[in-house]
């Protein structure tokens, strides 16, 4: 008996080297190929123009959509900050999902809207839209006001992308600040495209929480507050600067950010628009696209750019985290089930034979063979049978190797368009790196499991994500860092002037 427990200790322990080498092998390549995209385009971008972009008169258009629920507090200010993105071919649409606060009548007064009759183009099936609403002020002519019947995020986007024109789609969350210029960059890659054509484009998230707000604009950049906050502060610096740049520059990016990206409206709409039965919905879309694109056998790119364009605030409470990881794994696994037959499936290029495949042995399994791990350790504690001597080398080498990505992916957000400038927050970063696989990795992993197991309950909530709102006053900044801010956003403000005029003329 004893000799068979060794046994099966060896098939398991070398089943999960086997499963750490290529994860090793595999955030290697992932580092290695950040680092140049990340370069390359710092060099494309030197000497870049945006007022060019501006004034240039076949500049695409884009359709701004920002799906709103009882977001009364502050979709006022919200959409003023919209209106005051430097963009002129732009049209903002707000689509207020059935709010039950009084989202609607704020809108309809501090923007003096009137509901009028307007032709909807799109024919993606939606719940029913009760209104369309437009300003009697010219000031206000970007702005569209949908009112719908409550139907979820995904229905709420169809709606938009429904009433658009733009050549472009912009799917945003409402709550979202977004860098005054981040549609001029975005704009930029499909001004470029030549031979590929590109069908979908996101930008760097960062976090709002504990940063300054004034009038829709980011003044002073602060790390949040607490530890959680902290460590996913980290957590989106690898996901966006290192793995979004890697897997764009490989051609095999299927996840646009739900809560900042650009899509082609034609192709979304011969899609069919976004699903409503997944809580992935931004995922699911990116891979039909894609799916959609190799079956015409038409060239076409999928990319992130490493510009910080949009900020958004994470949760800070690990109810709420938890919530949020395990509505993403529920999404994972719902796009991954729907879209099996194009795994392994050459007649998909990259997408089934790479990407797909990456998604489902690492991003999906990954919580589950490190859950799993953690029952084998403890059955094999209560056997008797572990190697300390091999145990606590191989430890060793899993949290080194962690920490050291976590460092790598600091240093590469140095090179690229690095927000957290200050020494404190970077020593802040190294110090939340060694405290993460103890502390924040167990939580997200736990999280991970119990989307597995709601998965198969058939659990289709979002879950409730209530968000502590941004520090909108100025004043509560020590002296020093409230005349930076000051500075900083007066600076800001001058340097972008002449983009203003090209876009006003």
């Amino acid at each position: 008996m004893l000799e068979f427990s060794h046994i099966i200790y060896e098939i398991v322990i070398w089943l999960f080297l086997l499963y750490g080498t290529a994860v090793t092998i595999i955030y290697g390549w992932i580092g290695i190929y950040a680092l140049g995209a990340v370069l390359r385009y710092k060099k494309e971008n030197t000497f870049t123009d945006y007022s060019i972009i501006a004034a240039n008169p076949n500049a695409p258009t884009f359709s701004l959509i920002a799906p709103a629920y009882n977001e009364g507090m502050t979709i006022v200010e919200n959409v003023r900050s919209l209106l005051s993105l430097y963009y002129h071919h732009l049209e903002i649409i707000i689509v207020n999902d059935g709010s039950k606060d009084d989202s609607l009548q704020k809108l309809i007064e501090a923007y003096e809207l009137e509901c009028i009759s307007f032709f909807v183009q799109g024919k993606i099936e939606t719940n029913k839209v009760r209104g369309v609403y437009k300003s009697k002020n010219p000031a206000f002519k970007k702005l569209i006001i949908v009112d719908k019947e409550n139907g979820g995020k995904a229905d709420a986007l169809n709606v938009g992308i429904n009433v658009s024109s733009g050549e472009y789609l912009v799917c945003i969350d409402v709550d979202c600040i977004l860098e005054q210029d981040a549609i001029l960059k975005l704009a930029k890659p499909f001004l470029e495209q030549t031979d590929k054509k590109v069908i979908a484009c996101g930008g760097v998230i960062r976090l709002a929480n504990n940063c300054v707000i004034e009038d829709g604009k980011v003044v002073s950049v602060n790390m949040p507050r607490t530890l959680l906050g902290r460590t996913q502060a980290l957590e989106y610096i690898r996901a966006f600067v290192l793995g979004r740049m890697a897997w764009s520059r490989a051609s095999g990016l299927i996840l646009i950010s739900g809560a900042f990206g650009v899509f082609d409206r034609k192709i979304v709409l011969e899609c069919g628009g976004y699903d409503k039965n997944t809580v992935g919905e931004d995922m699911e879309l990116v891979v039909r696209m894609r799916k959609y694109m190799e079956e015409k056998k038409e060239l076409y790119e999928v990319c992130t750019i490493p510009d910080p364009l949009c900020w958004t605030e994470v949760p800070e409470s690990k109810d709420i985290l938890k919530k949020q990881r395990n509505r993403w794994m529920r999404g994972t696994m719902e796009t991954l089930w729907k879209h099996r037959k194009l795994m392994f499936n050459p007649k998909y290029g990259k997408l089934g034979m790479v990407s797909l495949p990456y998604w489902f042995f690492f991003e999906f399994l990954g919580p589950l063979v490190e859950f799993l791990g953690y029952i084998v350790f403890i059955v094999f504690l209560l056997l008797g049978i572990i190697n300390w001597p091999f145990f606590a080398i191989l430890f060793a080498l899993v949290i080194s190797m962690g920490f050291l990505y976590s460092i790598y992916g600091i240093l590469v957000d140095l090179v690229s368009y690095q927000v957290y400038t200050k020494r404190k927050d970077f020593i802040t970063l190294i110090g939340t790196a060694f405290s993460e696989p103890f502390y924040f990795h167990p939580i997200v992993v736990k999280a991970g499991v119990n989307g597995f197991i709601d998965y198969f309950k058939k659990s289709h909530g979002w879950g409730e994500m209530k968000r502590q709102g941004f520090n909108q006053n100025i004043q509560n900044l020590p002296f020093k860092e409230r005349i930076s801010a000051i500075l900083k956003n007066g600076l800001k403000k001058w340097g972008m002037l002449s983009v203003v005029f090209c876009c006003c003329f």
